[in-house]
């Protein structure tokens, strides 16, 4: 063994850095994605009072729409296309 030989520095903390890939960059967060047919209705799970629901329910068809109209208003975005509870029930008949 020879004693004039040089040996390489050692450090355990750069051996293992070198070990690990590099983190690709983060790529950037998709846009909102928006209805394809503008207007169109998305269908979801809501969890509402018994009594909320007999309620929309007793007026027949249609209650589906006349509880988005009443969310609509509430949410002061509009009364939706204006129709009438017997208008929207004439339109989901069927």
């Amino acid at each position: 063994m020879s004693h004039d030989r040089t040996r390489r520095p050692s450090d355990p903390r750069k051996l293992a850095e070198a070990l690990f890939k590099p983190a690709p960059p983060k790529a950037p967060a998709p846009a909102a994605k928006r209805p394809a047919v503008p207007g169109a209705r998305e269908m979801v799970t809501l969890r509402i009072d018994r009594e909320v629901l007999e309620h929309f329910q007793s007026s027949g068809p249609g209650w589906q729409d006349r509880i988005n109209e009443v969310l609509r208003q509430a949410a002061g975005i509009g009364g939706g296309d204006g129709l009438t509870p017997d208008e929207l029930n004439s339109s989901n008949d069927g």
